[in-house]
Formats: structure tokens, C-alpha cells, sequence
């Protein structure tokens, strides 16, 4: 065994508590700095600009949140519990709060955005350099740099690579971004917890520090029941029209609206068509290759999930088969379903000669 490395000894439960700890914070970080990109594209457009500058906002405020982790020198553990606390609640309030802005002051949706996003960044920079210190400070017997380094960055990597999947596959299109706000943010107030539970003889003011639990996790649990309400709330002030679908997929957020001018849908907060006027584009997207062929018996749809298209194909009668290629399941099951936007496609993806495929149109064009 060389001098430098740490005899063995059996590990104790604070320890993997802290490790743990890492793992989740790693995620939760991840996690608000997802769901902010993504409430920026769907309310503000652009998504490789929202993406690309909140994602440069928050690794920026995350290097200085471990610049500033260096002047944290006393009561490391009660410190690092009460940034798990901010983290958790402002981080997991961020959607909601965010989604009421944007319908309350739109001219200050921005500010807001990065303001959050800057003041989360820099909350989340601080915590891994406070874990390593608490680990190094109560464990230095098992622990040389460079395993308490390895050990430490490994558990973070791993948590950003749970989120990174989970977020688009299964968080969001099964709770939305308000309750996975929510749930994360109970998250990171869980391990404040278990930290207080586990050091909790070396805590000052031990019952100062339960009650900002409590607190926290009530208001963090209170987001969690009304994050349908909320996202109500705030659609029904950011749509001018009486919403009649609302929904996220795994894919992007779909809404259609309804008034007395007419159906809209919109996708991520961009409008797609309205019904007084998509068959223009329709119309002229079809019949000029249609007419240029002559009478096509084969014909494939890339995209158009809402069915206009098929339904202007489906009008020459020399077509036998319509091929319809859609990435997202939501769409063509909301036009073959609902009355409403059935009538506005014609039944169209109910046709018979009508073969629909929920795939990527790309992948799907190599390999047939």
C-alpha cells in the first residue's frame, strides 16, 4: 500500500449518503436546466437559441458557484443543507413561476428566464466542491484526492445521464414541466433532509433547519397537486382562444385551440395552421405534384400528422395506397379521433387507403 493511499475501512452509512447525494444532485441540476431550455423554446420559439444560450447561462453560473464554494470555511454540512433547500425550491418552483410570468408580463419573461437560471447555475456550482469537502473533512482516512475526485465525479456524471434520458422519454410527456419541476425539487429538499438526519449532532439550531424542510417541502408538494391547475392557469392567458387539446408528447407540446373563427394548432407555442385559412397551403403544397404526375397510384406523406394533406391526396381517385409517415403518435391519433379536427381533415386517416407510420421520416426513407 503506497503512503498516499488510504487504508481500507468499512463504509459507513454518512458516506453513502453523501455519495447518493451527489448522484441526485447531479440530476436535479440537469433537470432545471432542461426544463428551463425547454420553457424558453415552447413560450419564446427558437429552440436552438433558447437551448444554446440557457445551457451557456447555466454551466457559466455553475463555475461561479465553485469559485465562490472556496469562501464557505464553517459549518459545511449546515451550509450545504440550506443550499439543497434553495436549489429545491427555486429550481423547483422555476416552471410554474415561470409559466405565470409569461402570461402575467411577457416583457419580462426574459429577465426572469436567465435571472433564475443564473441564480440556479451558480446554487448548483457550489454544491459538488461542499460534498468533496465534507467528504475529505469526516472520511479523510478513507479517501487520497484523486479517489475522493474520481468517486465524486463519477456519481455526478452518472445522475446527468439518468436525467438527460429520462427527461424527454418519461418525465415530461408523463408529468409535464411543472410537475417534474415539482418533483425534482422534493428531490434535492429529500436529501437536505437525510443530511439533517444524519449529522444532525453536529447541526446548529437543529429545529431552525426542520422547519425549512418542512416548509420547503410543503410548498414544493403544494406545485406538485396544482401543477395541472397551473399549467391551465397559465395556457388559458397565453392562448387567446378556448383551449380544447392540451397535451405533451414525447415530442413537443401540442394545443389546439377553438373560437369563433376557427380551429388553431399549435406546436411548442407556434402556431401550425388555422382552419379559416390552411387549405391555401395545403391546396398548393399537393395539387401542382399531383396534377405534374398525372395520376399517381402510390403516395407518400412526410410529416402532416394533422391529415390535411392526405385529405387533398385522398380527392384523386387514381390513388390506391397513402403512405403517411408521422414522428409523433399524438398527432395522428388526435385527427383520426377527435370529432372536431376529423371534420376538418375529412376522415382522412381513417381512410382505408391510408397506411399510417409513426416514425422518424428520415430513418424511415433508409431504410425503405
Amino acid at each position: 500500500m503506497t503512503a498516499d493511499s488510504p487504508s481500507p475501512s468499512r463504509v459507513r452509512p454518512a458516506e453513502v449518503a453523501l455519495l447518493v447525494s451527489v448522484f441526485v444532485v447531479a440530476a436535479c441540476g440537469l433537470l432545471y436546466e432542461l426544463a428551463a431550455g425547454a420553457l424558453a423554446s415552447y413560450l419564446l420559439g427558437d429552440s436552438i437559441l433558447q437551448f444554446s444560450t440557457v445551457i451557456g447561462a447555466y454551466l457559466f453560473a455553475m463555475g461561479i458557484g465553485s469559485y465562490l464554494s472556496r469562501y464557505f470555511e464553517r459549518q459545511l454540512i449546515a451550509q450545504f443543507l440550506r443550499i439543497e433547500l434553495l436549489v429545491g425550491f427555486i429550481g423547483g418552483l422555476m416552471p410554474a413561476a415561470l409559466f405565470a410570468l409569461q402570461t402575467a408580463s411577457p416583457s419580462s419573461f426574459r429577465f426572469a428566464l436567465y435571472s433564475l437560471v443564473l441564480l440556479v447555475g451558480t446554487l448548483v456550482g457550489l454544491e459538488i466542491p461542499l460534498v468533496m469537502r465534507i467528504l475529505k473533512r469526516h472520511f479523510r482516512e478513507r479517501y487520497a484526492l484523486k479517489d475522493l475526485v474520481s468517486q465524486v465525479l463519477t456519481f455526478d456524471y452518472l445522475g446527468a445521464l439518468a436525467v438527460a434520458v429520462a427527461f424527454p422519454l418519461l418525465l415530461v410527456p408523463s408529468l409535464g414541466l411543472v410537475r417534474t419541476g415539482a418533483l425534482f425539487g422534493l428531490m434535492n429538499a429529500g436529501v437536505a433532509v437525510w443530511a439533517l438526519w444524519l449529522f444532525r449532532g453536529e447541526l446548529r439550531g437543529l429545529w431552525g433547519h426542520v422547519v425549512s424542510c418542512v416548509l420547503v417541502i410543503a410548498a414544493l408538494a403544494a406545485a406538485m397537486v396544482g401543477a395541472d391547475h397551473i399549467s391551465t392557469w397559465a395556457e388559458d392567458r397565453f392562448y387567446a382562444d378556448r383551449i380544447l387539446y392540451s397535451e405533451t408528447s414525447r415530442y413537443q407540446r401540442v394545443v389546439v385551440t377553438s373560437s369563433k373563427a376557427g380551429v388553431r394548432l399549435f406546436l411548442n407555442g407556434n402556431l401550425q395552421f388555422h382552419s379559416r385559412d390552411e387549405y391555401r397551403y395545403h391546396e398548393a403544397l399537393v395539387h401542382p405534384a399531383m396534377a405534374g404526375h398525372g395520376a399517381p397510384k402510390r403516395v407518400l406523406v412526410l410529416g402532416g400528422g394533422d391529415g390535411m394533406v392526405v385529405r387533398e391526396v385522398l380527392k384523386y381517385p387514381s390513388v390506391e395506397r397513402v403512405t403517411l409517415v408521422e414522428l409523433d403518435p399524438h398527432m395522428t391519433t388526435l385527427f383520426s379521433e377527435q370529432p372536431l379536427l376529423r371534420s376538418l381533415n375529412g376522415d382522412a386517416l381513417r381512410s382505408p387507403k391510408v397506411h399510417v407510420v409513426n416514425h422518424d421520416a428520415f430513418a424511415w426513407l433508409e431504410q425503405n
